[in-house]
Formats: C-alpha cells, sequence, structure tokens
C-alpha cells in the first residue's frame, strides 16, 4: 500500500527546516483566521479591543468545516510551486470552502491586485471580512469573483472533470484538484475519476487529485470515510491511481509529512511526463492520487454548548452559531480567533508580515494570477475555413435532399484540420459523433483512447482530438474546463438526452453571466451545443427518445448569454455554426436533424437570413409583398418542411389566397430589443407577422415557449402554435408530426379554421382533411412507412428564385 507515515527521526529526514516549518505554519494560521473572521466579523478585524455584538455580522453565513484542510493544501503547493518552479492550478470540488481560497489570494497578493479596494492592511482586512456572505458582497463559496478559480462550487460533482479538461493540451500544467468526500457521493464525480483514460503524458498536462476525507456532509458522515482503508486503496486502484494516504490532525507532524508525500508525488508526476517524452511512450500511466484524512473544522472549538464540534458533522458551516444569544458563545469565538495567535502574523499596520509573506510564489506562478484561470488572457482565435466553401448547390428550393449535420461535419473537419498544430480544438460528445453525422472528423483527427485496443477498434488514438464517452456529464464538463483556461470546443448530443446536464449548464451560464461584470476576466470562447437526433426524427427509439425541453431551459437564461439557433437547412446550420465558433462568452444551442432533409436557401440568403435572425421566404410566398390573408411561419427543419407542404398545398387549392412564409432561425428574434439583443425591432416584427392577420406558428419544441417570446407584440393574440405536445411512439417521421398536430394537413386545416375568407369552406376541410390524417394512419400500421406523396412531397411552388427573402430590416 502507497501510504506515507511519520518521516525517519533525524534533521536529515525532515523535509523542512524548523524555520521553514515555523512560516509554513504560521501562513496557514493566518489563512485560518482570516476564513473565521470573513464568516464571522464585520469589524474590529485584528482584535484590537474585546469582541462585542457589534463586531458581528447579523447574518453568520458561511462554511468553515473544509476551509482548514484546503487551507493546508494551499500552502504546500505554494511551497512546491517554488521550490520547483512549476505552473499550478487550484481547483476545489468543496466549493463553499471559498472563504479559504479568498484567504489565501489575499494573502500572496492576489485578491488585492485584482481589487485595490481591498487592501493589504487593517481596512483591507476589515473589508475582506464585511464583503463575505454580505449584501452585493461575494458569495460563500468559490465564484468568478475568486481569483484563480475556474470552478464555480455552487454545486458538487464536476471538479475532477474541470480539472481534466483544464489539463487537456496543456504540457506545462499540473491542476491540483481537491475532491470533497460529499462531492465523491455524486453521479459526475463518480465517472470522472476515469478521466485518466483520456489524458496524454506527452501532450496533456497532469492532474493531482486529493480526496479530502474529513468525514461528515451538512448532517451526515461521508461513504468514503466510512469503508476500510484497504478497500478504499482498492477502489482508486481499480481507477488505475497510485493513491497514497495522509491522516493526522497534529500540525507539526502533518506539515513535514505532506511536505514528504507532495515531493513523492510531484516527481512520480515529472518521472512519468519525462519518460513519456524522452521515450515517445503513449503508455497509460498510473498516476499518483492523494487521500488526505484531517478533521471536520480542523482547528476550530472542539466543543459547543458541551457537544463536539471538530471531527464532527456540526463543524461544516458555522461552528459557534448563537453567538448573538449567549455571551459565552462570543467570547469562545474570541478564544477561538486568538488561537491563531494574529499578533504574531500581522505588523501593526495591519500587513502579513513580510518573513511569512515571502514563501508564497510570485507573479504569475501564484495560484490566484495563474492565467490559466482566466482563460481569456491566454485565448487565441480559431484559423477557420471559409464556410461558403461547403455550400449545397441546388437548382431551386427544395429539390435536394442531404444530411445538413454531415455536411457541418465537413466543415467542422477542416476546422479541425486548421488548428491542430495549435491544439486548441476539441469535439466532444458522448458516443454520438458518427450518429450524429459529424464522422467526417475522424478523417483529421480519431478519437482520444488511453486504455487498451483490440482488433476490431476503428478511429481510436492515443492523440485524438475528439472526445467520446458515455456520461454527458464528463463531456460537458472537461469542455467547461477547456473553455475557461483559454481554447475552444464543440458539443454534440442527442437532444432528448442533454437534460442530464441541465444543472451544469446552468453553472456555466451563471459563471459567464457574472464574469460580464468583471473587467478582469477576459472573454472565453463560447459553449456550443449541437442538438440532433432531434424530437422529430426518432423512428427507431421512440418516446423515450423525444424531449424538446432543453431549448425552454436555456430560453430561461439571461438574454446576453444565450442565443438558440434553428436552421432550417444545411447552409444555414453552415453559416450559425461558424458564427458561433467565434463567438465569446456565450452559449449557444444549434437544433440540427441528420437525416435527409430539402435545401431551402442559397449561402448568400442564408447568411442574410441569419445574420437577421428572421425572415419572409418571397419565394415561397403569394402575398407580392403586400397584405396577405395568413402567415405561414415557421421554425426549425421538420416544422418548416411541413410548413412548406402546407403552403404548396394551399396555393393549389386556394390560388387567391394570400400567404406569407417567414422562417425564424435565431429564435431569440421573437423577443423584442428590450428583452434580447437579438430582438427584432416592433416595426421589422410587424412588417413580417403583420399586426392583425392570423399567424399558423410551426415550432420544434413546446409551444408555450413562443407564446412567452412574443407576448408583448401586437399580434401575438393571432399567433397560433403548433409544435410538440409529448406525444410520441416508435413510429414514422410523418406520424410523429400528426400525433402532435404538426403535420401539413394539420397546418391546412388551421388556415381554413382561423382565415374569415374561407369562413365557408372550413366544414369541407374539417371532414377532408380529417380523413387524409386517418388514411395516414391506416396506411402507417398496414406498410410501416409513410405515404408515398409525403415521402415523396417536393415543393413546387411557382417563384422558386431562393434569393427573393426579405429580412424586415434595412440593415439586413
Amino acid at each position: 500500500m502507497a501510504s506515507i507515515g511519520h518521516p525517519a527521526a533525524g534533521p536529515q529526514a525532515l523535509p523542512l527546516s524548523p524555520e521553514l516549518l515555523h512560516k509554513m505554519d504560521a501562513y496557514w494560521r493566518a489563512a485560518n483566521y482570516l476564513s473565521v473572521g470573513q464568516i464571522y466579523l464585520k469589524d474590529n478585524a485584528l482584535l484590537d479591543r474585546p469582541l462585542t455584538l457589534e463586531d458581528v455580522k447579523p447574518r453568520l453565513l458561511g462554511h468553515f468545516g473544509t476551509t482548514p484542510g484546503l487551507n493546508f493544501l494551499y500552502v504546500h503547493l505554494n511551497r512546491i510551486i517554488c521550490e520547483r518552479q512549476t505552473k499550478m492550478m487550484y481547483v476545489i470540488g468543496p466549493g463553499h470552502g471559498g472563504p479559504g481560497i479568498v484567504a489565501n489570494t489575499y494573502l500572496e497578493g492576489s485578491y488585492t491586485e485584482i481589487y485595490p479596494n481591498i487592501e493589504r492592511d487593517r481596512d483591507g482586512i476589515k473589508r475582506l471580512f464585511r464583503q463575505f456572505s454580505w449584501p452585493y458582497g461575494i458569495p460563500s463559496h468559490v465564484a468568478p469573483e475568486t481569483p484563480g478559480s475556474i470552478h464555480e462550487g455552487g454545486e458538487l460533482g464536476y471538479s475532477l472533470l474541470h480539472a481534466y479538461g483544464a489539463a487537456f493540451d496543456n504540457p506545462d500544467l499540473i491542476v491540483a484538484c481537491i475532491v470533497g468526500d460529499g462531492e465523491a457521493e455524486t453521479g459526475p464525480c463518480a465517472t470522472s475519476w476515469h478521466s485518466n483514460k483520456f489524458l496524454n503524458p506527452i501532450t496533456d498536462g497532469a492532474v493531482l487529485p486529493i480526496l479530502h476525507l474529513n468525514g461528515f456532509k451538512i448532517a451526515n458522515p461521508t461513504v468514503l470515510a466510512r469503508i476500510p482503508q484497504v478497500e478504499l486503496e482498492d477502489l482508486f486502484k481499480g481507477y488505475g491511481y497510485k493513491p497514497f494516504f495522509i491522516t493526522g490532525d497534529d500540525p507539526a507532524t502533518m506539515h513535514q509529512e505532506m511536505a514528504a508525500l507532495l515531493d513523492i508525488v510531484y516527481d512520480e508526476i515529472r518521472a512519468i511526463q519525462k519518460n513519456a517524452h524522452e521515450n515517445n511512450d503513449t503508455t497509460r500511466p498510473i498516476w499518483p492520487m492523494i487521500v488526505m484524512r484531517t478533521p471536520k473544522g480542523w482547528t476550530g472549538p472542539k466543543f459547543v454548548d458541551g457537544k463536539p464540534v471538530e471531527g464532527t458533522w456540526r463543524a461544516h458551516q458555522v461552528p459557534i452559531a448563537d453567538v448573538r444569544d449567549k455571551p459565552e458563545h462570543l467570547q469562545q469565538l474570541e478564544d477561538w480567533m486568538k488561537s491563531y495567535h494574529p499578533e504574531e502574523l500581522f505588523d501593526a499596520q495591519g500587513q502579513f508580515k513580510e518573513e511569512f509573506a515571502s514563501i508564497a510564489p510570485k507573479g504569475d506562478l501564484r495560484m490566484g494570477m495563474s492565467p490559466h484561470a482566466n482563460g481569456g488572457l491566454l485565448l487565441q482565435p480559431l484559423r477557420m475555413p471559409d464556410f461558403c466553401d461547403y455550400e449545397v448547390k441546388f437548382p431551386s428550393p427544395g429539390a435536394v435532399d442531404v444530411e445538413a449535420t454531415e455536411v457541418l461535419g465537413e466543415f467542422l473537419r477542416d476546422v479541425m484540420k486548421s488548428n491542430m498544430g495549435h491544439r486548441n480544438f476539441r469535439v466532444f460528445g458522448p458516443d454520438e459523433t458518427a450518429s450524429n453525422r459529424l464522422q467526417a472528423i475522424y478523417e483529421v483527427s480519431e478519437k482520444r483512447w488511453m486504455a487498451e485496443l483490440e482488433e476490431v477498434d476503428t478511429d481510436l488514438d492515443v492523440d485524438g482530438r475528439v472526445m467520446e464517452v458515455l456520461s454527458e456529464h464528463m463531456c460537458q464538463g472537461w469542455l467547461e474546463g477547456y473553455l475557461l483556461t483559454g481554447r475552444h470546443g464543440f458539443f454534440s448530443c442527442y437532444e432528448a438526452f442533454i437534460h442530464i446536464i441541465d444543472s451544469m449548464f446552468n453553472q456555466h451560464a451563471k459563471w459567464l453571466k457574472v464574469t460580464r461584470d468583471l473587467p478582469w476576466r477576459k472573454p472565453i470562447a463560447s459553449l456550443n451545443y449541437l442538438l440532433s437526433s432531434h424530437v422529430w426524427r426518432q423512428d427507431h427509439n421512440g418516446f423515450s427518445h423525444q424531449d424538446p425541453g432543453f431549448i425552454d431551459h436555456v430560453a430561461s437564461k439571461k438574454a446576453d448569454i444565450v442565443r438558440i439557433y434553428l436552421p432550417p437547412d444545411a447552409n444555414t446550420l453552415l453559416s450559425v455554426g461558424n458564427h458561433c465558433l467565434q463567438s465569446r462568452n456565450y452559449v449557444n444551442l444549434i437544433i440540427a436533424g441528420k437525416q435527409p432533409a430539402p435545401v431551402w436557401m442559397k449561402m448568400d440568403d442564408a447568411i442574410r437570413h441569419c445574420t437577421v435572425g428572421a425572415g419572409i421566404w418571397h419565394w415561397a410566398s403569394n402575398d407580392d409583398g403586400g397584405d396577405p390573408d395568413v402567415v405561414m411561419a415557421c421554425a426549425g427543419d421538420v416544422p418548416t418542411l411541413e410548413t412548406m407542404a402546407a403552403v404548396s398545398i394551399l396555393r393549389k387549392q386556394h390560388p387567391d389566397l394570400k400567404i406569407r412564409v417567414v422562417n425564424v432561425v435565431d429564435l431569440m428574434a421573437l423577443q423584442p430589443p428590450s428583452e434580447h439583443p437579438h430582438g427584432l425591432p416592433d416595426e421589422d416584427f410587424d412588417r413580417m407577422f403583420t399586426t392583425d392577420k392570423p399567424v399558423i406558428f410551426a415550432y420544434h419544441g413546446y409551444p408555450a415557449l413562443i407564446h412567452t417570446l412574443t407576448y408583448r407584440r401586437k399580434n401575438h393574440d393571432n399567433i397560433h402554435v403548433r409544435g410538440y405536445k409529448e406525444e410520441g411512439t416508435t413510429t414514422t417521421p410523418f406520424d410523429m408530426c400528426v400525433l402532435n398536430d404538426l403535420d401539413r394537413f394539420r397546418l391546412v386545416l388551421d388556415v381554413h379554421l382561423r382565415v374569415p375568407k374561407l369562413a365557408a369552406l372550413r366544414e369541407e376541410a374539417m371532414h377532408k382533411f380529417t380523413a387524409k390524417r386517418q388514411e395516414h394512419k391506416l396506411y402507417v400500421s398496414q406498410f410501416g412507412e409513410d405515404l408515398p406523396e409525403v415521402r415523396d412531397w417536393r415543393w413546387s411552388g411557382k417563384g422558386s428564385d431562393a434569393s427573393a427573402l426579405d429580412t424586415g430590416g434595412d440593415n439586413a
């Protein structure tokens, strides 16, 4: 068993000299003192006088329990950085240990450089304390405001994934990742340990996982702290790590043992990398990791009101909680803070004494100032091929069917090829890259794989830049870490199962929102989703794979962060994909089908259409730019197809019916500009959708969202939306539309029911198109495929010039 016990007797065996031991312990005490002060105090920051209730915050918020261990590790990693002059990041899963990371970045000077109002003196410490968990201050957990962080910390389970994402393509970087034992119980964290099967020791950096076992969550023991050490060791050996164990609560002994252990672990990491580089050895190594067991609330009060606190769940948040109600608690708080001997740590002006401050790293080697933790500083633009070169040509709109995502895959292949030398672009997906028709990428880069290979394997390589693993959590977490450290990426997924990472998307979107107001956080590449295998084309998978609700989830976030695109064909998908890859600080959601579908727009018009976000398709309309009887609107590839088919039926049956076709590619264009930057001005929206005519809107997702986006528009009351209404099964493509009333026959019937000039024909239309839908049902039940007239339908409307497009804006 790899473990660390007490060092052998004698000064030669001790890695820390008495002087350095004294300084490191003082540094640790200072971090602990500042951590406790942030939780409790708003004044009297250096205890210049006895504490009073006026010095204590009215609300005591924060988490102390994990913090001393995090502080302990920070000071020891600082020693390694200084002695080895190595680049290191600090990612912590126990995100509520935020006061410790703020304290350490303050002590090293990073915090004051970024926030000059938090000076390194008595007044600065007071402001440091007061802002913590204070209205309009900083959160209690690690957050975007925290220097050196790329991990939000408010939700557990993702730290190790972020760490590995940061290490990919960063060969000089070591990412120390502290995994809390509560966090280790989450599903995403359980799969995260497999990330070592994707880390190339030649081209990537290293991740040092440190499992912090302090035994308790909020109110319960943790699983990994309550199993035998041999079982824990076997678990991590099974994951492919070499675990080192360190346990204790005596500071002097623990300092020496941790210093010795980190020397061993650092040397093992460098030996692995040296062998890989010198011998071009890409054999998957057994990377070291550390399991550190210390008491919960280490150095805090051992008992409060006669009940044990240190080493129990009671230390998790605020160990002494009734300071305002119990005078003895106020005295106990003062005694606790004085136990760190602040008078030894800070001078008369409140500055951290130079003899202790001097042991911190300098410049960019400080973990709080690592440029990797502020990825926009390192971001280089992608080298992009001209997406127009991939245009799908056609003789007339709808005459050619292609798999849109396959066309995009050819573009992404060449994006990958153009950036191979820069190693700053990766594609992520849960075993679905080829399934979503993006397999052209494999022509220039295979899938990353460091585990064993067999003869039947294809498209696997130790240096592949396509990251596939059957865990949406892992793909999302890796990509976030990759983006946050200054690189670019693309994530494709089945539409129904992107919901698995709903909360991860939440956290990233919130991170981006906060960083918009932090000028020192430089913009990073956008998080780009492609959702294919979507709700309308799940012929064999059935109801379980039919869910377009991620759109609604994304749409609920701040307008300056999210973008939602529903390109109707391959050329608009190329235009949208090119734009999204070059954008910054957004979450871009693209929904596009992978099955053969018509191409409607020439590239020049596709670009203009996507730029504005919506437009009138004059070539499909017959209102001649005048006043239409009905607006047929659509958003999404299948809704567009059904709308066009409905229009062809209507134009054939009612040549005098004036129809306007409006296609929406940027969903947020439906909102007013006051609600979203991409919103169409009212005059342009009214010009497209009119102010008083019926609008039959065929939409990819749940209909309610269209009403939410357009409720402020003048013509909202006349908008009738057809979309997914939670009806599905294993059936034909067209039958999915029929089940959800999105089919062409239902749309035609809707026009009859809502256009006044067709009122006399409503009963006839009801019989006719109800019978047509019934004919369809009987046919698919008997033959297992759609009616020939549906399968073989092509657009044949007069006026097939696809350049006839009106985007509604003068500057389109």
